[in-house]
């Protein structure tokens, strides 16, 4: 009976040896799976950085105008004055329809400024 429970015993030992062993392996692959997961965070983010820099390099007002003024027989562009835009009331809205309220059950729905019918008296 001795000897069984120290084959057990021994079994119990090997088995938790073998289940850290692994756990350890993949507490390592996924620390090397966040590592490479942070550095392709790290790249995106410089990256992302260099294309801003980039943008407003491009965008500089005196480039921008200068390209206006090199393609002006191309596109026509104007610099944006005042006179350049219209009034509010000069655009032509579409006129809002008066268009009877409809339920969504299906039922006509009586305006309330509606005169009231007067009943019937027999």
């Amino acid at each position: 009976m001795k000897a069984l429970l120290h084959i057990l015993v021994a079994a119990l030992v090997m088995g938790l040896a073998f289940w850290a062993y692994r756990e350890n392996y993949q507490t390592q692959a996924a620390q090397r799976q966040l590592n490479s997961l942070r550095n392709q965070i790290a790249t995106t983010h410089a990256r992302n950085a260099m294309l801003r820099a980039e943008w407003a390099y491009l965008n500089r007002p005196d480039r921008l105008s200068e390209l206006v003024a090199l393609n002006f027989s191309e596109l026509g562009l104007l610099p944006m004055m005042g006179e350049t835009y219209s009034r509010i009331d000069a655009i032509p809205f579409a006129q809002a329809e008066t268009a009877q309220p409809v339920d969504p059950r299906g039922f006509d729905i009586v305006p309330q400024d509606f005169p009231p019918q007067e009943a019937a008296l027999p």
